[in-house]
């Protein structure tokens, strides 16, 4: 049942490219030979193929100017890594790197094979200047030179799956499992959060104190983002000890990250560059936390202000919202809701019977039907799962506002009775959204200054925080306490709406 809810993510969307052979290949590091699951050439195009993905499913951040900032300090970061030395070996020194910004409010970072970067809106939030952006960079620029995923790939024998999921579990900065880049469900989000080795994870952070430091970057400043995500850590009941987990505990990396900077210190590299002034400028006006008006839940219902509709899911089922579609799954995992915007098809009829044609689906019953106004199309059918489990779907498609949308819904054949109404309940309970105060609501945003007085750091906190964010919440994106003295001059950033 999870595998065919799961199908289309980006995970199980590569499948087709598994090999099972190893290939023996110079190191970027080391200059030594080595096996890997893939050739550097596979490595690349897996993640070509995989960057369409992850930017279809989570969108780019609409951003040019804090797109080029993050992109020219990352290009900086690289100039000075292995992947760009004399005497690296050309394949690797003329692979093009692309580091991207994603529309996700949740703080992760992460690094597809082959050059692909990528940093959430909600990580810069939570960064205080240029250098640690840059200690994040190059840390991630060293999963790629060191190809930790396709040495897991290798030393796992477990194909595709673990080649992106060691990949994306680049989210390690974050280090809470259920904080998936993915949204995934729990165990498939501590499977991605477990692929690196531990070994992998600290070669990374010396890699990214090496290469922040040799730009003169003040590395050691990464040690206040690593304490940040310990308190998110603390914050969410999700911490993890060291030696429960084969990744680095957060609190483990804020003691060794200014050690590494010392021994680049000690070797001659002044690390006097911070650039907060630059970094702060970036991120004024950036959206903060999850954008509302790209969908948000409230007392049961799904909204979306952007496109005007609304929808209730079932109580005590979790919903993902993502660019692509959205994901609702009840506690036991064993029924699934997905939504999602039919661009293929121009009538409700046509978008179910796209589905119904499809090679191993059964249709059992089909009918045109109107619900709030909006004229429809339902129906259910029947198909397998790869490893033979009976599946049953309720199927409806809608016409609303200039757009197709279809709900498809399942859950094994001898439960579909007992869904079966929640599904309906659903589909047919899409709707215009009227509420001139949810249509009109609009995101919070960073606003960055530098303070005019000193004080503690909460007196500088509005009396209402926008979007249910906690004081708590906003001391640890400034990488402060709430009763700290903050003195004048010094910058702060502060969501509002």
């Amino acid at each position: 049942m999870k595998l065919l809810h799961f199908r289309n993510i980006v995970l199980l969307a590569l499948s087709a490219l598994l090999i099972t052979f190893c290939v023996v290949q110079r190191s970027p590091i080391t200059d030594q030979k080595r096996a890997y699951g893939y050739s550097w050439e596979k490595e690349v195009q897996i993640g070509q193929q995989a960057d369409k993905q992850i930017q279809q499913q989570y969108g780019i951040y609409d951003d040019e100017q804090l797109s080029n900032y993050v992109e020219n300090i990352g290009q900086e970061v690289l100039s000075v890594s292995h992947m760009r030395r004399e005497d690296t070996d050309p394949k690797y020194k003329e692979t093009e790197f692309y580091f991207r910004v994603l529309n996700s409010g949740t703080p992760n970072a992460f690094a597809l094979p082959g050059g692909y970067i990528y940093v959430t809106r909600g990580l810069l939030g939570h960064l205080e200047n240029e250098a640690q952006l840059a200690v994040v960079l190059g840390h991630e620029i060293g999963h790629v030179a060191a190809r930790h995923a396709s040495q897991r790939a290798f030393e796992q024998q477990m194909g595709q799956l673990a080649l992106i999921g060691g990949a994306v579990a680049g989210q390690e900065l974050l280090g809470v499992p259920g904080q998936s880049i993915l949204n995934m469900g729990g165990q498939a989000a501590q499977f991605l959060f477990l692929s690196y080795s531990r070994d992998d994870e600290r070669e990374s952070d010396r890699l990214g104190v090496e290469y922040s430091a040799m730009q003169n970057y003040a590395a050691a400043e990464g040690a206040g983002f690593f304490s940040a995500l310990k308190r998110i850590s603390e914050q969410s009941g999700q911490s993890i000890p060291a030696w429960a987990s084969t990744h680095p505990d957060p609190a483990a990396r804020e003691q060794t990250i200014p050690q590494l900077a010392q021994e680049w210190e000690e070797k001659g590299y002044e690390q006097t560059i911070r650039d907060t002034d630059q970094f702060m400028q970036a991120i004024d006006g950036m959206v903060y936390g999850e954008n509302p008006r790209e969908g948000f839940t409230r007392d049961g219902m799904f909204y979306h202000p952007e496109l005007a509709f609304q929808f209730p899911y079932p109580k005590g089922w979790q919903l993902a919202n993502q660019p692509s579609a959205v994901q609702m799954v009840n506690e036991d995992q064993n029924a699934i809701i997905v939504f999602q915007i039919d661009s293929k098809n121009n009538s409700p009829k046509a978008s179910v019977n796209e589905f119904l044609n499809q090679d191993g689906v059964e249709p059992a019953t089909s009918s045109a039907i109107s619900h709030n106004g909006l004229e429809g199309f339902e129906a259910t059918a029947s198909a397998q799962t790869q490893d033979g489990a009976d599946v049953r779907f309720y199927l409806y498609s809608v016409a609303y506002d200039g757009n197709i949308y279809r709900f498809v819904s399942y859950t094994l054949a001898d439960q579909f009775d007992e869904y079966r109404s929640q599904f309906e309940q659903t589909a047919n309970s899409f709707r215009s959204l009227e509420d001139r105060s949810i249509l009109n609501i609009q995101p919070a945003r960073v606003q960055a200054f530098r303070t005019d007085r000193s004080g503690t750091f909460q007196s500088f906190l509005p009396d209402n925080l926008p979007l249910e964010l906690t004081p708590e919440d906003v001391a640890i994106a400034n990488q402060v306490q709430l009763d700290e003295t903050i003195e004048a001059g010094t910058w702060i950033k502060i969501p509002r709406q």
